[in-house]
């Protein structure tokens, strides 16, 4: 493997694939359903095929290493905490350990989920059942949710990279309450590049923060950064 292969690798299990169906979507043999399914037929028997819960939130570590890669979200939370909605919960292992890690830090949060796989939603109600009725089966993209969140996390690699402004609009306009905090993250990037931030604050959007944290590959980092609704605009 070479030396981009094994860092495409280091940045996104299964690199090869979803490159694959972005190509497909940039070319028109598949539109943006086809793409969803695309990415969930990927996914989702990978995730219900894990011998743990990391492993079924897609992580392929130890506890430590999942909480090396997850626990700088911590340093997105407003200290105030609020509703916090984990959008691709998986089956809800953020949603847990976050939830701990914030109380670590002194931060209450209430912790929901939204997962587009219905089989993982409900692995995600199964293994949490005393949330049972705050996950929720659907896309992101286009859900009207029947309550409004202070904090969503979200990654923009849920939907093709031509629908990321649309789908930032959306989470912003219709699913985080008022005066509430978009996170984006974690993602794998580059240490010397901010590429992904640089790319969502060209739509006009005024980064309020941001985090990292090493990562096992040299030339890596675990980031996350946020918007603030209240000055979402630059």
């Amino acid at each position: 493997m070479d030396d981009a292969a094994e860092l495409a690798r280091a940045k996104e299990r299964g690199w090869r694939e979803i490159s694959r169906i972005n190509e497909d979507y940039a070319a028109g043999r598949i539109d943006q359903a086809g793409w969803h399914d695309a990415v969930l037929a990927l996914i989702e028997p990978a995730y219900l095929g894990g011998d743990n819960p990391r492993a079924q939130s897609g992580h392929s570590g130890d506890a430590a290493r999942w909480r090396r890669a997850r626990a700088l979200l911590v340093d997105a939370l407003p200290v105030g905490g609020g509703t916090f909605l984990d959008v691709g919960c998986a089956n809800g292992h953020l949603m847990d350990t976050l939830t701990g890690w914030a109380a670590d830090a002194g931060i209450a949060i209430e912790p929901f989920g939204i997962d587009i796989s219905a089989k993982l939603a409900q692995l995600a109600r199964d293994q949490h059942p005393a949330w049972a009725d705050r996950i929720w089966t659907a896309n992101a993209a286009a859900w009207s949710p029947p309550r409004r969140f202070d904090i969503v996390r979200t990654g923009l690699d849920y939907v093709p990279a031509p629908r990321r402004p649309d789908y930032l609009a959306h989470l912003l306009a219709n699913i985080l309450a008022p005066g509430g905090r978009l996170v984006v993250g974690v993602f794998n990037e580059e240490s010397d590049q901010e590429i992904l931030e640089q790319q969502v604050s060209a739509l006009g959007y005024r980064i309020a923060g941001r985090t990292r944290a090493v990562h096992p590959h040299p030339a890596l980092s675990y980031k996350a950064f946020w918007i603030d609704s209240d000055d979402a605009s630059s």
